[in-house]
């Protein structure tokens, strides 16, 4: 049975303007970590041979366990990068910090140059990384980067803080 015209479109994420932005093969790399992570250290805490003398004890086996959650929630984070459009504006979720930007606060939009991933310049001259497009994702990155810009340009781009205001 073969689909029915148009059905990918419905189907694949991509289509939906205000789907949420997500790195892929960083998530994918990530979620790998998470696992091993878990799983090597784990399997030393319990392998880890016992001294007779007691140098290694409980406290080390659940040292090296710790190591491993330590790692496995850092690499967990990475994953989770997202950045959320919505009607109203842009909530970017990055590595440590969090912000929320209403559209009319970005002047422009950046994927070029050095930068591994988007940069939003700011009304206020600031700049807001935007990890959850990174061009380690390929062809793809491209195609998500020109929708957020898409998002920006129709939902209000701010006024460049140099340009005058009003008519010239």
């Amino acid at each position: 049975m073969t689909p029915e015209p148009g059905a990918h479109a419905r189907t694949d994420p991509g289509s939906d303007a205000f789907a949420p932005f997500r790195p892929r093969r960083g998530r994918t790399v990530a979620l790998g970590v998470v696992w091993a992570s878990l799983v090597v250290f784990g399997l030393i805490a319990v392998v880890m041979p016992t001294q007779v003398d007691g140098r290694w004890g409980l406290g080390d086996r659940l040292m090296f366990f710790g190591i491993g959650v330590a790692v496995a929630l850092i690499a967990w984070r990475y994953a989770s990068i997202v950045a959320v459009p919505s009607r109203s504006g842009l909530v970017v979720r990055n590595l440590v910090l969090t912000r929320t930007l209403v559209w009319p606060e970005v002047v422009g939009i950046q994927f070029g140059g050095g930068e591994p991933w988007v940069t939003l310049d700011l009304e206020d001259g600031d700049s807001v990384a935007v990890m959850a497009i990174q061009k380690a994702d390929g062809a793809v990155s491209g195609r998500e980067a020109s929708r957020l810009a898409a998002l920006v340009q129709a939902f209000g781009e701010a006024r460049e803080p140099d340009r005058p205001q009003g008519p010239a």
